[in-house]
């Protein structure tokens, strides 16, 4: 009987154990500095309910597995769009709130999952304000797992639970859709292959914002053999008017993954961009540089519980605006 189950008997204490030794230990958990600065996601396009709820999961999936980095949203609008009285701080509000408090400059990195227009827009606010901005989080292995896993929840591919390698799938031919204009189809090239590799049938990548790109890509497909194409949306989701993707579908016929949104992966390229970054901005001697093998654990850094800096303060004050 377990001693849990008799009246009085004192509770089973937990003892950690030990660490794993050898090629198959997870790797240490690199330590995010106190003062570090605080990491903006430059959200492009406008505060919708949609681009809100992926950047908040996407935030609190970043903080749960990194309680050491300060974390928030900054919309990154295009030049030519009119800001709403609602839509909350933009990056370059929180970038005039972090000058005035006198805090550390934030970090900036585009929520987007390859080249796109607003990325010059980003470098310029960094530039007028000595920001530091990561690239954008793709191409990777991870958007390729990502979209493969938005594939099988549409029923337009199976996937084992081992590797996320096809075992059969209801699509003959992938159109890896993108927005961001050529450059963007250029860079969605790399993910396509690794896509490719795991769905073992073609994939093509298109512009969801170029007029006659994704339906071109259906018809290549088709002419080449493929009977039933499915579209895949290489897009978190804010980058992009949903009406393009709803669009992009009617006009050619073909069943749509949805977007990559909130997948735990970008999770992990978010936190593993910032720490890349880290030992570049912090002073000299701030701390020892650290790396992050994104299928190891996640890193380790200042307590949960400890009270927020005035960085945090004064970036929470600026949203909270």
């Amino acid at each position: 009987m377990s001693t849990a189950a008799i009246p009085g008997a004192p509770l089973p204490v937990r003892t950690p154990g030990s660490r794993a030794r050898g090629r198959h230990r997870r790797p240490e958990r690199p330590e995010v500095p106190a003062g570090s600065p605080a990491l903006i996601l430059a959200v492009p396009g406008p505060a919708t309910p949609e681009s809100v709820a992926v950047a908040e999961e996407l935030m609190s999936m970043v903080r749960g597995d990194h309680p050491g980095i300060e974390l928030l949203a900054g919309w990154l609008p295009g030049p030519d769009m009119e800001i709403p009285a609602q839509m909350g701080p933009t990056v370059a509000e929180l970038l005039v709130s972090a000058a005035e408090a006198g805090v550390p400059t934030p970090v900036l990195l585009p929520l987007l999952a390859g080249p796109h227009p607003l990325l010059d827009q980003l470098h310029e606010l960094g530039e007028q304000a000595g920001a530091v901005v990561t690239d954008a989080l793709g191409p990777h292995p991870l958007l390729a797992e990502a979209v493969h896993v938005r594939l099988s929840e549409a029923g337009l591919a199976r996937a084992d639970r081992a590797r996320l390698f096809a075992i059969t799938t209801a699509a003959d031919g992938v159109v890896l859709t993108t927005a961001g204009g050529e450059e963007a189809v250029a860079a969605a090239g790399i993910t396509g292959v690794l896509l490719a590799a795991r769905l073992a049938v073609p994939v093509v990548a298109a512009a969801l914002d170029v007029p006659g790109s994704v339906l071109a890509a259906v018809e290549h497909l088709r002419a080449t053999g493929a009977q039933q194409p499915a579209l895949a949306p290489l897009v978190l989701g804010p980058e992009v008017d949903p009406e393009l993707l709803l669009t992009a579908s009617e006009d050619t016929g073909c069943p749509s993954a949805a977007p990559v949104g909130a997948y735990p992966t970008v999770g992990q390229l978010i936190a593993s961009a910032y720490l890349a970054v880290l030992p570049q901005v912090l002073p000299e001697g701030g701390a020892e540089e650290g790396t992050q093998e994104l299928d190891g654990e996640p890193a380790a850094h200042a307590s949960a519980g400890a009270e927020p800096s005035a960085a945090q303060g004064a970036l929470e004050a600026a949203e909270e605006a």
